[in-house]
C-alpha cells in the first residue's frame, strides 16, 4: 500500500530556517572572530614592536667612529630574551651592513628602510625558516651626512597563541549560546505542538460512534479555527449516522408489513389451487416450484428486514453503559445456542459446546450477546463445516473469551478483513442460494464493539476452517 503523501511537520519547518540561521550566524562569527583577533593581537604587538624600535632608536649615538647604540646590558637581555617568542635586533647603516646587534636578524629592503625615516614601519620576513614580524626605524645624523636603520623582529608565536584565544572567547560562547537556543525553541515548538498530539490521542482513544466535540482549552489559538471546523464536521455526522439509523430501521419497519401480506397471499394462493386443480393438474409441478420459490423468497426478504431491524437497534440500544452488566456467559451462551443445536441436528451437523465447571464472568448485555452468538452459528451452518466447536474460556486479565469455529473451507487472507462489511458475502455471492443476507457478522462486530469487546476472525492455513473469537472485559 502506497504510503500517504503529506507535508513536513510545522516542527521542521520552523527550525530548519532558524538552524540555518544560526549556522550562518556562527559562521559569521568565526569569520568576525579571526577577523578581531588577527587586528587585534597584530595592533598590540605590532605597537609594542615600533615602541622597541624608537626606544632603540633614541639610544643611537653618534661620535668620530661612527654611530654607537648605547645599550646596557640588562637593556640587551631584555630585547632579546623572552620565554616563547624568538627576538632579535640589529642597526644596519646605509648599505645594510651591521653595526651592533645580531648580524643574523633579516633586514628589509634599502626602499623600506629609506621610507622609515618619518615613522616605524613594519615588515614581514623568516628568520632561521621561521615566520617574524619586524619593524625598522631610520635615524640620520644631526652633524653627519650619515644614517643608520634599528631593525626589531620578532616570532609570531605569542600573537598567534592571543589570536586562538580571542577566536576561542568569542566563538565557543557563540556556538554553546546558539545549542542552548536552538534546544529551548526546539523544546517551545513541542510544547505548543503538544496540545495538537494530544487532541490526536484523543481521537485515537474514541469510539467510532463517539461524536463529541474535542476540546479548545489547551488548543494554542492558530489551531482553534481546525478544531472548531473537526467539531462542525462531527456534528454533521452524528446527524448524517442517526438520520441513516433512522431510515434504516423506519425502512424495514415499514415493509415487515407487505412482506407478511405476501406470505399470507403465497399460501393462500397455494391452497386455492391445490382445491380448484382437478387431480389431473398435480402432473403440473411448475405451479408448485413457483409457489416454492416465492415461499423462500419471502423468508429470505423476511429474515433480511429482521436483520435491518437488528442491526439499526444494535447502533442505538447499546449506547449507554447502564444497559450492561457482569453476567455468567456459560449459561447465557447455552440457552443462546439451544435452538441453533437443534437446526444442526436437523441438518446432520454437529454443535459442541466447551465450558468450565466454574463460572465465566463478563460485562456483557445477555439479549445482545445472544444475538451475536446466534449470529456467529448461523454463519457457521451456511458456510461451515459437519462441526462446529463453541469454546468458552475466562481471560487471565479478567473477562472472558467465546470461540466459535468450524472445519469448513474457510475464506482466503485477503478476504479477512472484508468478513464484517455489511452485506458482502464473498466472491459471486448473487449466484449463491444460502439464503444468508450479509448482515450477521457485521451486527455482531457492531454489537461486541458496543459492549467494549473485540471480534477477531481467522480462517486457513491458522486454523482448520474458520475461527471467531469473542473478547469481553470484566
Amino acid at each position: 500500500m502506497r504510503a500517504p503523501v503529506h507535508g513536513a511537520s510545522v516542527r521542521s519547518q520552523l527550525l530548519w530556517p532558524l538552524l540555518w540561521v544560526w549556522v550562518l550566524g556562527l559562521a559569521a562569527a568565526v569569520l568576525g572572530a579571526y577577523w578581531l583577533a588577527r587586528n587585534s593581537a597584530n595592533s598590540a604587538f605590532d605597537r609594542g614592536l615600533q615602541d622597541e624600535a624608537t626606544a632603540l632608536a633614541a639610544k643611537v649615538t653618534w661620535s668620530d667612529r661612527g654611530p654607537l647604540l648605547d645599550l646596557s646590558r640588562q637593556t640587551m637581555e631584555l630585547l632579546t630574551w623572552d620565554g616563547e617568542d624568538r627576538n632579535g635586533f640589529v642597526m644596519v647603516d646605509a648599505d645594510g651592513n651591521a653595526l651592533a646587534g645580531d648580524a643574523t636578524v633579516p633586514i628589509p629592503p634599502a626602499s623600506v628602510r629609506r621610507s622609515s625615516f618619518a615613522q616605524p614601519l613594519l615588515f614581514d620576513a623568516s628568520f632561521d625558516g621561521e615566520p617574524v614580524r619586524g619593524v625598522v626605524f631610520s635615524v640620520t645624523s644631526p652633524m653627519l651626512d650619515r644614517a643608520v636603520a634599528v631593525v626589531v623582529v620578532e616570532t609570531t608565536r605569542r600573537r598567534t597563541e592571543l589570536m586562538r584565544d580571542i577566536q576561542l572567547s568569542i566563538v565557543l560562547p557563540a556556538l554553546g549560546l546558539g545549542l542552548v537556543s536552538l534546544l529551548l525553541i526546539n523544546w517551545g515548538i513541542r510544547r505548543g505542538l503538544q496540545a495538537l498530539k494530544d487532541v490526536a490521542q484523543e481521537v485515537s482513544r474514541r469510539d467510532a460512534q463517539d461524536w463529541r466535540p474535542l476540546s479548545l482549552t489547551q488548543v494554542p489559538k492558530e489551531a482553534v479555527p481546525l478544531i472548531e471546523r473537526i467539531n462542525t464536521l462531527l456534528v454533521d455526522m452524528e446527524q448524517s449516522s442517526l438520520l441513516q439509523r433512522r431510515f434504516v430501521a423506519d425502512a424495514a419497519h415499514q415493509l415487515r408489513t407487505p412482506v407478511a401480506g405476501i406470505r399470507v397471499l403465497s399460501q393462500a394462493l397455494s391452497q386455492e389451487l391445490a382445491v380448484a386443480l382437478p387431480p389431473a393438474g398435480q402432473a403440473a409441478p411448475e405451479w408448485q416450484a413457483l409457489l416454492v420459490q416465492l415461499g423462500h423468497s419471502t423468508d429470505h426478504l423476511s429474515r433480511l428486514i429482521g436483520q435491518l431491524l437488528s442491526l439499526a437497534r444494535s447502533e442505538t440500544a447499546l449506547s449507554v453503559d447502564a444497559e450492561q452488566e457482569t453476567l455468567d456467559l456459560v449459561p447465557l451462551v447455552r440457552e443462546s445456542a439451544e435452538p441453533m443445536v437443534l437446526r444442526s441436528l436437523r441438518e446432520g451437523r454437529s454443535i459442541v459446546l466447551e465450558a468450565p465447571d466454574q463460572p465465566v464472568f463478563a460485562r456483557a448485555h445477555a439479549l445482545w450477546l445472544g444475538e451475536v452468538v446466534v449470529n456467529l452459528l448461523d454463519n457457521a451452518l451456511r458456510y461451515g463445516g459437519e462441526h462446529i466447536a463453541v469454546r468458552i474460556a475466562a481471560s487471565p486479565g479478567g473477562g472472558g473469551t467465546i470461540t466459535v469455529e468450524d472445519d469448513g473451507p474457510g475464506v482466503t487472507a485477503d478476504q479477512l478483513p472484508r468478513l464484517f462489511e455489511p452485506f458482502w458475502r464473498g466472491e459471486r455471492a448473487d449466484l449463491r442460494n444460502d439464503s444468508g443476507t450479509g448482515l450477521g457478522l457485521a451486527i455482531a462486530r457492531e454489537i461486541v464493539l458496543r459492549l467494549g469487546g473485540q471480534l477477531h476472525a481467522s480462517s486457513r492455513p491458522e486454523v482448520d476452517g474458520m475461527r471467531f473469537v469473542i473478547e469481553l472485559a470484566a
